[in-house]
């Protein structure tokens, strides 16, 4: 036997890594959303001014959803390449800007902090560019799955520019006590 492991053996590795992360990273994503004290429905969110761009509420968990699963799978990919040159700082970084996606909900509609949340989105999309180019030299093909992932992060950071710009008096604004967080 000249192989380590066979392709078959390879790709049921890839099938345990997609049925463990791409759950998990929903399940994390969904755990955000739920701790930041209702999200787009608060009442906080609803009194602000939308940009002209924002879309419909409805297509925020949709696209999420779709955005988690592909992430997911792509992270899956890169975790399954088992000897590839990169492949832990590639998922080490990942697991950094996922902690990063993960704090914009409640920092945003929880503490109600839109300045705060566009350093963070800023951040998650420069993080983003960076997980791209390590997940090319794993497996190009994560990397390619994570340019959708790229192009909403980078609309979102457009939206949540504009959510500054017209409410800047809402940031930070009724923040719960306890939480309330100074730059």
């Amino acid at each position: 036997m000249t192989e380590i492991a066979s392709s078959g053996q390879l790709r049921a590795g890839l099938a345990r890594w997609v049925l463990v992360l791409v759950p998990g990273i929903n399940l994390l994503g969904f755990l955000s959303a739920s701790v930041s004290l209702s999200g787009p429905n608060n009442p906080w969110f609803v009194s602000l001014i939308k940009p002209g761009i924002y879309p419909p509420s409805l297509v925020f968990p949709l696209v999420w959803t779709a955005l988690y699963v592909i992430m997911g799978v792509a992270l899956a990919i890169v975790v399954s390449a088992r000897s590839a040159p990169g492949r832990g700082a590639a998922i080490t970084l990942f697991a950094a800007h996922l902690v990063l996606n993960l704090a914009w909900s409640p920092v945003f509609f929880g503490l109600h902090r839109i300045a705060l949340a566009l350093g963070i989105i800023i951040a998650m999309a420069v993080s983003l560019v960076a997980v791209i180019a390590l997940f090319w030299r794993v497996r190009p093909v994560a990397a390619g799955l994570m340019v959708p992932y790229l192009a909403w992060v980078l609309f979102a950071s457009v939206l949540n520019y504009q959510f500054l710009v017209l409410n800047p008096d809402a940031d930070g604004q009724d923040a719960p006590a306890a939480v309330h967080i100074q730059l």
